[in-house]
């Protein structure tokens, strides 16, 4: 483009955008689709169901020793039921972005 034209497309109110902003753009939109479509490593399910399952575990064994221990944290009393759900809903906010 001359130097005139894009003083005219400035003055109007047009949008003047220089090559490397749209090339970047697209660079940056490739990028994101290629994450999108990208598997999950290989950490993600065992972590992700090991939270669940831990959380589980967790609450079965406080209600089994609920009578004699307290386990498994016998200062925690009752809130080991919350750390238990807190576990098993990580777990479950972790499904949306299992492929």
């Amino acid at each position: 483009m001359n130097a005139g034209r894009l003083v005219r497309m400035a003055a109007a109110g047009k949008k003047v955008s220089k090559g490397k902003s749209a090339e970047l753009d697209h660079a940056r939109a490739e990028a994101a689709a290629a994450r999108k479509d990208a598997p999950n490593p290989v950490w993600f399910k065992p972590v992700m169901f090991g939270f669940m399952l831990l959380g589980l575990a967790w609450i079965v064994l406080y209600y089994i020793t609920s009578t004699t221990l307290v386990l498994p944290v016998p200062a925690l009393g009752q809130a080991n039921i919350f750390v238990g759900f807190g576990l098993v809903l990580v777990g479950f906010l972790m499904t949306p972005w299992w492929k």
